[in-house]
């Protein structure tokens, strides 16, 4: 795994050792920025949340692309520790939040871009949104992304879906707060 784009392109990532994680693929991550990108113009300036951050590869790539900060909230100890280990090689403006992405601190900002990566088939991205919400971490104007299975079904009280993408096995989708 490796950040795709940006000032740490190429640089290597470390991920937590066995199945207990499933990195977002290269393609897929290709896929999701450039669908980000063409709806917010750049990263520059933005803070992002990472939310089941796993490696932190998604946070990560959104600093190198020039993020000013980011927030990712893992509460695996494996990964946990690649993450602290990736944010040290990179000296990245990031911070971990040693928190279940259902069960979020308030929010010391909120986030111009989420990312939400669960486990496929557990049903966690509507109570890790209920939670970023009630916490503070989403504003009218953030871009929510979440990683499903491809046959997966999102329904989410409050958001709109502005986008589905299916990439490989599993499938990309751009949403809004509701107004």
């Amino acid at each position: 795994m490796r950040i795709i784009s940006g000032q740490w392109r190429s640089r290597p990532l470390v991920t937590a050792p066995g199945d207990g994680t499933r990195p977002t693929a290269d393609r897929a991550r290709e896929t999701l920025f450039s669908m980000l990108t063409s709806r917010l113009g750049s990263f520059e300036g933005l803070t992002v949340l990472d939310l089941f951050a796993g490696s932190g590869a998604l946070a990560l790539e959104a600093l190198s692309r020039g993020a000013a900060q980011a927030f990712l909230a893992e509460r695996g100890n494996d990964a946990r520790k690649a993450i602290h280990t990736n944010i040290a090689a990179l000296k990245a403006p990031a911070r971990l939040i040693a928190h279940d992405a259902t069960a979020l601190p308030p929010a010391p900002i909120p986030a111009d871009v989420i990312f939400l990566d669960p486990p496929y088939g557990e049903e966690l991205a509507p109570k890790a949104l209920l939670s970023a919400l009630k916490m503070g971490w989403i504003a009218p104007h953030s871009w929510i992304s979440i990683e499903t299975g491809k046959a997966e079904a999102l329904e989410l009280p409050g958001f709109s879906i502005e986008t589905t993408r299916p990439v490989g096995k599993a499938a990309l989708h751009l949403l809004r707060p509701a107004a």
